[in-house]
């Protein structure tokens, strides 16, 4: 190198870095260095009974969901994912906790005169995410309490828009009010216009995240439905060959394209993880308006495959591999330790959470941490557990019959047709002991079931 060539080095590399930090900056116009630096991003999109067979990548033929199954081809489908209960409030109060919903008492389906609620005790997932800087967002269906103690607001959530409960419970014979939208802690319409829920639902979403997107955010968004009463808007009613219920889940479809879409013009989509699942199984007794389990046996309100076996798509580009399907099982209750992980945040010893750590299982390269038994309850009663390929329905009085106990090869059976117990007498024995341990592990001290 001659003199001159010397005098100009440190020009050369200050113009050098210049032309780095340039080619990395984002889309939107901050550095990718520094989005890689700050923790991801998480939308959890939670739809209201959706069966497991109501996705076109899931085997559906009349109901169309494009952006899903693009979504599951830039990202990671399971076939095995589950969660605790087969109704709603118990389903999400053990997604919000990490934790089974007989720990905090929340085991039953709470109503428009219920007094009760999630508890302040109780560490949910976006408390301990704001502790970790993050914005957050509830937007959509609650229901873990709609009287002010139990409300979003006062449990880590930054902003609330939504309904409190599910969109059916207004029975004039019950003495219940109009089914109130939310914002915060106040009511602006009343009764809420469900034919737009999802639309405006998606569009609160968006807004959130474009004006949380030079932080870290948390979006929550339970959808209303497709629980009944279904709703759809004009441009959506009569689009689908599902009828009202495939217009319906079209819409909720329509509305994961948009939220993937605003997050790519905000250059957000490498440092976000979306996840898509259902609270519980389809609505079987509500015929054509009910959704479809496919293969599965039975739907919501049983601890059968149907009930508590749901649909799951990850995405995160430039994380999540592209075009995965992934057979190992998982539950709702895993989101908590893996989002907090990721968030560079510890659970805390006050609360134990029964949810593992799945990034390997997402990203395809490590497994669920912790042995993969999960258990299912019907009220404050363990229906069922699932042991590896194994899956268990517990004896007892079910809709005032008395059951003996079932016992499936759900890798021969996915279906539960045909009953192992007498064949496997020493499997089932190991199976109900280990059922009945946890059980009483999980109630020694749980508080008492919420109404």
């Amino acid at each position: 190198m001659n003199e001159r060539s010397r005098a100009f080095h440190p020009f050369i590399g200050l113009m050098a870095a210049l032309a780095l930090g340039l080619a990395l900056t984002t889309a939107a116009g901050r550095p990718a260095q520094a989005q890689k630096q700050r923790p991801p991003n998480f939308v959890i999109i939670f739809c209201d009974d959706l069966g497991y067979g109501d996705l076109s990548c899931y085997g559906a033929e009349k109901i169309k969901t494009p952006n899903l199954d693009q979504m599951a081809r830039e990202g990671v489908k399971f076939t095995d994912f589950y969660v605790t209960a087969s109704v709603c409030t118990p389903s999400r109060a053990s997604l919000l906790t990490g934790r089974y919903q007989v720990r905090s008492g929340l085991t039953r389906v709470l109503f428009p005169f219920s007094k009760t609620g999630i508890e302040a005790q109780e560490i949910t997932l976006a408390e301990a995410l704001k502790e970790r800087g993050y914005a957050t967002a509830c937007i959509g269906k609650w229901h873990l309490g709609h009287l002010p103690p139990f409300l979003p607001t006062r449990h880590g959530f930054d902003y609330y828009y939504g309904i409190p409960y599910s969109n059916d419970m207004h029975s004039q014979r019950r003495g219940d009010p109009p089914i109130p939208l939310m914002r915060n802690e106040e009511i602006i319409e009343q009764p809420a216009v469900q034919e737009t829920l999802t639309e405006r639902y998606t569009a609160e979403a968006i807004r959130f995240i474009r004006e949380h997107k030079d932080e870290p955010f948390f979006v929550y968004l339970p959808h209303t439905m497709p629980h009944v009463p279904l709703y759809a808007s004009q441009r959506f009613r009569g689009t689908s060959a599902r009828g009202l219920y495939g217009d319906v889940v079209e819409t909720i479809d329509w509305g994961v394209g948009e939220i993937l879409k605003a997050l790519r013009q905000e250059g957000l989509a490498e440092n976000t993880l979306v996840i898509f699942t259902s609270d519980n199984g389809p609505w079987l007794i509500k015929k054509e308006n009910g959704g479809s389990a496919g293969p599965l046996r039975a739907g919501k309100g049983t601890v059968y495959e149907g009930g508590v076996r749901e649909p799951f798509i990850a995405w995160w580009p430039g994380t999540i591999p592209a075009g995965r399907v992934c057979k190992q099982p998982a539950i709702s209750m895993d989101l908590f330790p893996t989002f907090l992980k990721l968030a560079g945040g510890r659970p805390s010893r006050e609360r134990r959470l029964d949810g593992r750590n799945i990034l390997g299982l997402l990203t395809g390269e490590g497994r669920r941490r912790g042995e993969t038994e999960f258990f299912f309850y019907r009220g404050q009663q363990l229906g069922a557990m699932r042991s590896g390929k194994w899956k268990l329905h517990l004896p007892g009085r079910v809709r005032n019959q008395d059951r003996p106990a079932e016992l499936y090869d759900l890798k021969a059976d996915l279906g539960e047709r045909t009953n192992l117990a007498k064949q496997r007498p020493k499997l089932l024995e190991r199976l109900l002991a280990r059922a009945r341990e946890f059980d009483a592990e999980a109630k020694a001290g749980a508080p008492p079931q919420k109404r």
